[in-house]
């Protein structure tokens, strides 16, 4: 880890679930009530959870091909009647966001997520939609995470170049798709997946906080770590 750039970073790509809001819990209950409630079955937390960061389709081929479509509605009615009950904030985030911004490093975020789910966290946390206000979503490209397509798709959006920028995330998908964009890759460890997964994954850089990764995006921008 610690890939050193001789270019200065001037833009910053982010995950959004499990990075900057904590959507853990209302995927694990919806994915938990979905499985249950047309499989009949109950897996473990950690089987739930292991496609965070992929598309909703994908994961849920990985339990059932044949019954996509079912689990899918299974789950989106169940996240929509609990969301606002279950979705989080990350204490600390619109103000780490602010001070990124107040360096004068444009921000983005990339997310396998549908736009009308982000519009919705939103909703829950205006204060994050004005702070960062650029979004990729689901619908934007036709391949997703891990592959680079939506990553580069965000450098478009931003005017940015690879060399110049970084993706942060929480998932091993975050961190493979940095490294097929050609992207620096900072992985958090405050979302779904544990330390040791991240680390196994081969981030260039590592945070267990937003404070942290603050530091290591100003450090990579050549900027002091004043708060």
């Amino acid at each position: 880890m610690g890939q050193k750039r001789e270019t200065p970073l001037s833009a910053v790509l982010f995950d959004f679930d499990g990075t900057l809001v904590d959507t853990t819990e209302l995927i694990h209950q919806s994915m938990r009530h979905a499985t249950s409630a047309v499989l009949g079955r109950d897996y473990p937390r950690e089987r739930l959870l292991n496609g965070v960061g992929t598309p909703l389709p994908e994961q849920m081929k990985a339990f059932d091909p044949e019954r996509v479509d079912e689990l899918l509605e299974s789950y989106r009615s169940h996240q929509e009647a609990h969301h606002d009950e279950l979705i989080k904030e990350f204490p600390g985030v619109e103000k780490a966001l602010s001070r990124l911004q107040e360096a004068g490093l444009d921000l983005g975020v990339v997310t396998s997520k549908r736009r009308a789910s982000v519009d919705q966290a939103l909703e829950t946390f205006p204060g994050l939609g004005r702070v960062v206000d650029r979004f990729v979503t689901m619908e934007d490209t036709t391949e997703h995470k891990p592959r680079p397509e939506p990553l580069l798709r965000g450098l478009q959006m931003l005017g940015a170049t690879r060399e110049e920028a970084v993706y942060v995330g929480d998932a091993p998908y975050d961190v493979a798709a940095a490294k097929a964009a050609g992207l620096v890759s900072v992985a958090v460890s405050w979302g779904a997946f544990p330390h040791e997964s991240l680390r196994e994954a081969g981030p260039d850089h590592l945070s267990e906080d937003i404070g942290g990764v603050v530091d290591t995006l100003l450090r990579l921008a050549g900027q002091s770590q004043t708060t």
